[in-house]
């Protein structure tokens, strides 16, 4: 059968088995997404590229393999990919101080772990970044269930393989993901998981939900305030 937004669902699903909870870290744990594209905005720049805010933002959430050809085109990707990918990390490095952690982030995860749920950090970005993020939270990637990067698969976001593999080392079987992006969102419709998403990323409650979000909230703040899981 198919839910409200036309994705099929499986009918012998019990909505209540979700063990575990893969989070999404880049605007969902942590307020990062215009500081990234920032720094994508300055890479293009210095190799006399101007693609419009407003597309370079759209694509934060989308693994970096993809993201340069997605706003510049292939051709741009296969002359420059690799050393655009380069610079947007030694800018994104720069700007890591002024990156915090939304309230409420830490809250949830405490929640989410006192509750039983395995906990895993499923993000598509780099795992210097991701480590850095850890840090901003005050935890260790042990203190995790599983930890996944984008040095952890092949394809990265949109494509089911960032979660699925958190899901894998975290030893659960059945997974609700929260995210911030479309990407996100149809990541997780890939692997056949429901997607709680967050408006902290710039994407709009209707684009969230016509991704196949099944509900939507301002942030990770809102979640840590109320039940929202069975």
């Amino acid at each position: 059968m198919t839910n409200a937004s036309g994705h099929r669902e499986s009918p012998d699903r019990d909505e209540s088995l979700a063990d575990t909870v893969l989070l999404d870290v880049d605007g969902t744990l942590i307020d990062s997404t215009y500081f990234h594209a920032l720094a994508w905005i300055r890479a293009f720049a210095a190799h006399d590229l101007t693609p419009d805010w407003w597309r370079v933002h759209r694509t934060v959430g989308m693994g970096g393999d993809l993201l340069v050809g997605e706003v510049c085109g292939r051709e741009v990707e296969d002359r420059l990919g690799d050393e655009l990918r380069a610079d947007w990390a030694d800018r994104y490095r720069q700007l890591l101080p002024e990156v915090r952690v939304f309230p409420g982030a830490r809250a949830l995860i405490d929640q989410l772990q006192q509750a039983g749920h395995r906990v895993a950090l499923a993000s598509s970005g780099a795992q210097e970044f991701t480590e850095a993020a850890l840090r901003m939270l005050g935890m260790a990637g042990d203190e995790f269930a599983a930890v996944t990067s984008s040095e952890d698969v092949d394809r990265s976001k949109p494509e089911p393989d960032i979660l699925a593999t958190a899901l894998q080392r975290a030893g659960g079987a059945d997974a609700v993901v929260v995210g911030d992006t479309v990407w996100d969102v149809e990541s997780a419709n890939r692997l056949g998981a429901r997607c709680v998403a967050v408006r902290s990323g710039g994407f709009s409650e209707a684009e969230l939900t016509a991704a196949g979000a099944v509900e939507v909230v301002d942030d990770v703040g809102e979640l840590a305030t109320r039940r929202w899981l069975p």
